[in-house]
């Protein structure tokens, strides 16, 4: 347990960030919250943008900083939020991605099957409320949207939550690129609770709209940047092989015991409460240093795939507006198994379609409300001469196929 009443943590991005409560000190010298560490924030983005080396656990702390500065707003404001109700928005904003796995989104429901990283991140917060002898209770509620005050939970996971606020800041920051820089402290500034619902001041409409164009280009130019979708889809096309090879009884060894674990989990869903502890020992090193051994594996399919990727000998990607003929894939899938001498069916291991999408803003989701001098509330899309209306609010999705290269 943390013996200190607080700790000062230099970031990179916001400065100087405060820890000063002893809860928040011993959430955060847990070994389970320590494992945010070992587990990149951006996956392989860093094959593109070297510098995205950062992890969850810069995340969490800086999505924490900004719901410090918004509480503190809020509070300046008039707005009543207790001090127990100010903490408790702070662990959860502290705890939303512990439950992140390995690689975090790109082995969603692939390493653990079946179980949501926020499923996961709440039966977390709930063995820490255990061990912390209740002290995470308001936390609990304020997460998972009971809590009465639903501006609260809205500061956790929302349009305008401090997740988004974080993360769009930070990748931007990492990444070098300029177009995802938002305006969060005019943001944060300008925010205003009315009927219990969070909004912002009329004041701020460039500003959220400035925040919303920002994350429509990290997603086509960063997230979802055609280099990243190959690496996250082979890493994915990896482990799928593992698992194939396991159930077929063959000798296919992880670098650690957890991951075995889970490569061999035979049931189609994951009991949480019994093997949670298992989860919280896995990370990014796991997989990774898993990978670089089978690159040596007798299997063709799997030692291939596992070599490109550690050498950065990616599958080539190819976007389109329309679906891939199935006829073309079919047939390079079969060019593809003669040149590798592998049969048909796993030549799909290497030429794959599927699609990516992306929603700038979706007010018939959770609307972002813009609270005027008069009184009146309107949605970002309903303001006059609205930037965020029905382009930006549309659906963007766009057809990939991945394909080998032929210099690997």
């Amino acid at each position: 347990m943390a013996q200190s009443s607080r700790k000062i943590i230099n970031d990179p991005v916001y400065g100087f960030i405060t820890l000063d409560h002893p809860v928040l000190l011993n959430i955060v010298a847990h070994p389970w919250y320590q494992r945010l560490r070992r587990i990149n924030q951006m996956a392989f983005a860093h094959l593109v943008y070297p510098g995205a080396v950062h992890t969850r656990l810069h995340h969490s702390l800086g999505a924490y900083h900004l719901m410090c500065s918004a509480v503190s707003e809020l509070q300046r404001k008039g707005f009543p939020i207790s001090e127990e109700e100010a903490l408790g928005v702070k662990i959860a904003i502290l705890l939303h991605d512990v439950g992140h796995g390995p690689f975090s989104h790109a082995l969603e429901n692939v390493l653990i099957r079946g179980v949501h990283h926020e499923t996961l991140s709440l039966e977390i917060m709930k063995v820490l409320n255990e061990d912390l002898e209740g002290q995470l209770g308001l936390a609990i509620e304020i997460f998972t949207g009971a809590y009465p005050k639903r501006f609260l939970h809205q500061l956790v996971s929302g349009q305008l939550d401090m997740d988004r606020m974080d993360y769009l800041t930070r990748d931007s920051f990492f990444t070098g690129v300029s177009e995802g820089v938002i305006g969060y402290d005019r943001i944060l500034k300008m925010l205003m609770v009315k009927d219990g619902e969070l909004m912002v001041e009329e004041k701020a409409i460039y500003s959220i709209e400035k925040f919303l164009v920002a994350r429509r280009l990290m997603y086509w130019q960063v997230y979802l940047h055609k280099t990243v979708v190959s690496a996250e889809k082979m890493l994915v096309r990896i482990l799928e092989r593992a698992r194939q090879l396991v159930m077929l009884g063959a000798d296919v060894p992880a670098c650690s015991p957890v991951l075995d674990f889970f490569l061999q989990y035979r049931d189609p869903v994951l009991n949480i409460e019994v093997n949670l502890d298992k989860f919280c020992l896995l990370d990014d090193y796991d997989v990774m240093g898993t990978i670089k051994t089978w690159m040596f594996h007798s299997d063709t399919v799997l030692s291939l795939l596992s070599r490109s990727l550690i050498d950065r000998r990616l599958l080539k990607v190819r976007f389109q507006a329309t679906p891939f003929d199935e006829r073309y894939v079919k047939g390079e899938q079969e060019r593809v198994a003669e040149r590798l001498d592998i049969p048909v069916e796993d030549a799909r291991y290497f030429v794959f379609t599927g699609e990516a999408v992306n929603t700038t803003y979706n007010p018939m989701d959770e609307r972002i409300n813009i609270l005027f001098r008069d009184g009146s509330v309107r949605d970002i899309s309903e303001v006059d001469n609205a930037l965020i209306r029905q382009t930006l609010a549309s659906t963007v999705k766009k057809f990939y196929i991945c394909y080998l290269n032929t210099a690997i």
